[in-house]
């Protein structure tokens, strides 16, 4: 039998993190890379401004010998418009991997936040500006690939 983690058992409580600049974002970018979702748990609501992920992300805040994960929600408010690159939202088994999120200054604060993704997709956010929001939603579980994320040069 296999023992789930357990928020006490990692060195951190569960994450729930606010960025609101793209410094902060920078830091939530770290924390999200690799982490994997199937498409159907992203979505946007137009008339909320608000476009969400529930995310696999591994735990990258407890190093890589862990190799937990842990279901988190990251979102952003004052959205609004939301495109797509390398997206096939038709297929409802597609799963995503992020790689990596920025964002691109524009005028008055506003701009556009990238999330990219593996295979050369990408997801585009025009925002007012940066709020963002990471947070843990489940308890950690092992990773199923018993493996860090790696990615060799």
């Amino acid at each position: 039998m296999v023992d789930d983690a357990r928020f006490e058992d990692g060195r951190e409580a569960p994450l729930n993190l606010g960025a609101m600049d793209a410094d902060d974002l920078k830091v939530m970018s770290a924390l999200v890379q690799d982490a994997v979702l199937p498409i159907t748990e992203m979505t946007y609501r137009a008339r909320d401004r608000r476009f969400a992920m529930l995310l696999n992300r591994f735990r990258w805040e407890n190093g890589t010998q862990s190799k937990e994960r842990v279901q988190s929600m990251l979102s952003f408010e004052g959205v609004l418009n939301v495109s797509s690159q390398g997206v096939d939202r038709s297929d409802k088994d597609m799963i995503l991997s992020v790689l990596a999120v920025a964002f691109e200054a524009g005028e008055d604060g506003a701009g556009l936040i990238e999330i990219t993704l593996a295979g050369d997709g990408a997801v585009r956010l025009s925002v007012e500006t940066i709020e963002a929001r990471l947070k843990d939603v489940t308890k950690p579980y092992i990773a199923p690939s018993k493996r860090a994320p790696s990615h060799p040069e």
